[in-house]
């Protein structure tokens, strides 16, 4: 919950401050390292009280935090009234999109937080 709720505020101060000044696509690229760096701080934050102490349980964990924000972004973008091709289009680096990276980062983000934290 908390990487959706910090995510939709980044996105929301994107939106509001960022895209009018950059542009939608130039605001929606930069907000991928902002939100690897809200997924880590969360994933350094929680990875001791997750209990995750081994390597396949934090991939299981980061796997899982993917899943939940895959639904959680098309259920929105859908909502939102957005067309399946806007939605993939920020997965697509073809197209400028970035996110996958940011849903890779998100996968690796305990392993990388329990290394960091010597778990």
């Amino acid at each position: 919950m908390a990487v959706i709720l910090l995510e939709t505020v980044n996105g929301t101060i994107r939106e509001i401050f960022i895209a009018p000044a950059l542009g939608d696509l130039h605001a929606r690229q930069l907000g991928i390292p902002i939100a690897c760096v809200i997924t880590f701080l969360i994933a350094w934050a929680t990875i001791r009280w997750m209990g995750a102490v081994t390597r396949p349980l934090q991939l299981i964990i980061g796997a899982w935090w993917a899943v939940l924000t895959l639904a959680f972004e098309a259920t929105l973008g859908r909502a939102l009234g957005l067309s399946w091709s806007r939605i993939l289009a920020d997965y697509d680096p073809s197209r400028g999109g970035f996110m996958l990276f940011g849903i890779l980062f998100m996968v690796f983000a305990p392993l990388l937080a329990a290394k960091l934290r010597r778990i």
